[in-house]
């Protein structure tokens, strides 16, 4: 596999006009231009916008909250968005004064100039000010518990961040390690929309990797993690970007504070784990967190990034795709040229001995099954080359054309090596491919009488390694070691 291969599978983004649409329609943002519009004659506000408590009142009825216990909080989110993006705007209209009550107005916010641009602006206009948004309320899905920080200050004491437990730097870097667990598992799971198990993201950052067994210290790590989880996607779901299933209260331990338990957690009788809470990316979100990844210098790629790009970069990259997303990239790759043009450059860059070369070469016949018939003539101008001949004729073949001469044997052969040879870096990657690999080698030497004897020929600069694993994958021990035996003659050829 080629060591520039991007570490990131890709992901499929949805067209910007949809992402705009979602992130309109995200419940925080709006509120936040409703209460934009409704600043139209001047709201009376606080030191940093923060709106007075009539005119929060006065929010949760424009809101419609008014029956809702949460309705001020939700409002004073919402608020404080329209603040924090430009959608209102803060016309200082008092000096500060330390004698002022804090309830005093020193300002007027009215409509910002951002405000016009979800509506008359383009989808990226749009965007931009959620992501702008969306990196406020990240910011606040780590800050602090306020009561903790409101004792602290009650009592007279300066601020010890150590003594409320929070490390912004910590909680920054797991938060982003957990976004950068659900896009990874978003751009592997052939269903984009399948939710993760709390419990198992939170153990994905805590548990170490060659931990067969988690030490019930580490276990107590997972369980605060959760939980804390549980909080920060709470106040990251209006925006958009999470779609989230709380845990289930009745299955938390409640506690005085004197440490005594006050209600006991129900016990999980159904072994329904959902109820420990499930999330998963949106699209917004997974387009949020990968335009944070672009912002940090990690390569994210998305289908649809090669479009623009020669069949060179395609057939490198491919490989490293999985199935249903190399196929969308491909399909995409071919509609930007004429069929039988673009045959001809996978076709040309499929070409040569290096190591990474099969991997090409299997990358051009699964792109080239895409293909109309109007490649056909492409195909037909390689039948006579040694690397090429052999996947045109397979391609001729599976749609029937007519007039396809017979291939000799040592293409047969050659095309026989090349195609495990590409297969074998995905036969290391996962026991389903190591078994497919097993039966298309059990299958190859059952078929053909003297097959190791006419192998060991093969002018492939891949037949030795190719022979040695089909020593090792196949089960029959004398066919094993026939293959041991042809490789080393292999070898012993090229290197004489």
């Amino acid at each position: 596999m080629s060591a520039d291969r991007p570490t990131l599978p890709p992901v499929r983004l949805h067209s910007d006009a949809e992402l705009a649409r979602d992130a309109l329609s995200a419940p925080l943002l709006a509120r936040a231009a409703k209460l934009a519009r409704w600043a139209e004659p001047g709201v009376p506000v606080g030191v940093g916008g923060e709106i007075l408590q009539e005119q929060l009142a006065a929010a949760v009825a424009h809101l419609g909250l008014q029956d809702d216990e949460d309705g001020a909080g939700y409002a004073a989110e919402a608020w404080q968005l329209a603040v924090d993006t430009g959608l209102v705007e803060i016309e200082e209209t008092a000096e500060e004064d330390d004698d002022r009550p804090g309830d005093a107005a020193v300002g007027t916010a009215t409509p910002g100039e951002e405000l016009s641009l979800l509506t008359s602006g383009s989808p990226q206009d749009i965007l931009d000010i959620w992501l702008g948004g969306m990196e406020t309320v990240l910011a606040d899905a780590v800050a602090p518990d306020l009561s903790d920080i409101a004792d602290q200050i009650a009592e007279g004491g300066e601020l010890d961040l150590d003594a409320i437990d929070w490390n912004p730097e910590e909680e920054a870097e797991l938060l982003d390690g957990i976004l950068g667990n659900l896009y990874l598992l978003t751009a592997l799971n052939e269903d984009p929309e399948q939710a993760v198990p709390l419990p198992a993201l939170a153990a994905s950052m805590i548990v170490p990797d060659d931990m067969d067994e988690p030490t019930d210290d580490i276990l107590e790590e997972v369980s605060e993690a959760m939980m804390r989880l549980d909080d920060q996607f709470r106040v990251l779901e209006p925006i958009g970007l999470v779609d989230f299933r709380p845990v289930d209260e009745a299955l938390i331990e409640e506690l005085d504070e004197d440490g005594v338990t006050t209600r006991s957690a129900e016990p999980l009788e159904d072994e329904d784990v959902s109820r420990y809470g499930m999330v998963r990316l949106t699209p917004l979100g997974v387009y949020a967190v990968r335009a944070r990844m672009l912002d940090a210098g990690i390569e994210a790629p998305a289908v649809g990034d090669l479009t623009d790009k020669g069949a060179d970069v395609l057939l490198d990259a491919l490989p490293g795709y999985p199935e249903t997303l190399a196929q969308a990239e491909s399909e995409q790759w071919l509609a930007a040229r004429a069929p039988a043009d673009a045959a001809r450059d996978l076709l040309a860059a499929a070409r040569g001995d290096d190591e990474n070369a099969p991997l090409r070469r299997l990358a051009c016949q699964q792109t080239l099954s895409l293909a109309g018939p109007e490649a056909e003539p492409a195909l037909r101008e390689v039948l006579d080359d040694r690397q090429l001949g052999g996947l045109a004729r397979v391609w001729l073949a599976e749609r029937g054309a007519a007039d396809i001469p017979e291939p000799s044997q040592d293409m047969i052969f050659w095309l026989t090596v090349d195609t495990i040879a590409a297969q074998l870096d995905a036969a290391e990657a996962g026991e389903e491919s190591a078994a497919e690999l097993r039966g298309l080698v059990e299958g190859l030497v059952g078929q053909h009488n003297g097959f190791f004897d006419a192998a060991w020929r093969v002018d492939h600069p891949a037949t030795a390694d190719v022979l040695e694993a089909m020593g090792r994958l196949h089960p029959d021990k004398k066919a094993a070691k026939e293959a041991r035996k042809a490789a080393f003659k292999a070898r012993s050829r090229r290197s004489g």
